[in-house]
């Protein structure tokens, strides 16, 4: 790993990334000390850090409480800027509705399942049910389908979704690199799983770095190999003196 640098723009996924993946989203662990060592990058960059994630930003802000940090939450579709002005992709609720019935259906029907709610997407876990992975991808093919033009799916690690087109992990990424706190720097973004990789090639694109957590293929050009080494390279970045310091913005209590 190339060592930090003052210019750079720091973009991170959450799951598999910063933190282990867990049976359920809602069982992950936030290793002590993770919160404030994005904070102090956050603050040393003058505001250049931001979470790229599939969880909502609802989730994520549940997960690191107390700051609001520019996000991407629902792999792109919804945004929270440097100022907190959050921008959401249109979506047809009526369709979603009834895929949503027919994916609690599903899960009725196969323990293991898991059905979480977005919002603005829908998402059907099988890490606790793996052999049903192939039912699911057709379920969700299908669903898809009937869903309109409106959706597409997104496949994950033992995870498939239904979301609203037009959204990516690359586009939230281009789109933070519009704002003044990034504008002019160098991206580097790290992630974990295939759904990163439409921000690994923009980020490759715009001259960055762009690091693979973990094995499998990848167009990222370097690899770290856990949330370990993801851990202890962030110490590392945050332990350098980079910019002016902008402090993480509080939620009132």
């Amino acid at each position: 790993m190339p060592a930090p640098a003052e210019d750079w723009a720091y973009f991170f996924d959450v799951d598999g990334t910063l933190v282990d993946i867990a049976e359920t989203p809602e069982g992950v662990c936030v290793a002590p000390g993770l919160q404030r060592l994005i904070e102090s990058l956050y603050g040393s960059t003058d505001g250049a850090v931001a979470l790229i994630s599939g969880r909502s930003i609802a989730d994520i802000d549940r997960l690191f409480p107390g700051v609001r940090l520019p996000v991407a939450g629902q792999h792109g579709i919804e945004r929270r800027d440097f100022s907190g002005r959050i921008h959401r992709r249109a979506s047809a609720p009526a369709q979603l509705d009834r895929v949503r019935n027919r994916m609690a259906e599903a899960v009725a029907r196969h323990p293991g399942l898991l059905l979480e709610d977005k919002g603005l997407s829908l998402a059907l876990h099988y890490r606790r049910a793996p052999r049903l992975g192939s039912f699911v991808h057709r379920l969700l093919r299908l669903l898809a389908a009937q869903a309109g033009p409106e959706y597409c799916l997104q496949s994950g690690k033992f995870v498939v979704e239904i979301r609203p087109v037009g959204g990516d992990k690359g586009a939230a990424i281009l789109a933070f690199m519009r704002d003044p706190n990034f504008r002019g720097r160098t991206p580097v973004f790290v992630g974990d799983d295939i759904t990163d990789e439409d921000g690994f090639e923009v980020v490759n694109r715009l001259g960055g770095y762009t690091v693979k957590v973990g094995a499998g293929q990848s167009v990222a050009r370097l690899r770290l190999p856990d949330v370990a080494a993801v851990r202890q390279w962030l110490e590392h970045a945050a332990s350098r003196p980079q910019g002016k310091n902008c402090a993480v913005e509080q939620e009132d209590p």
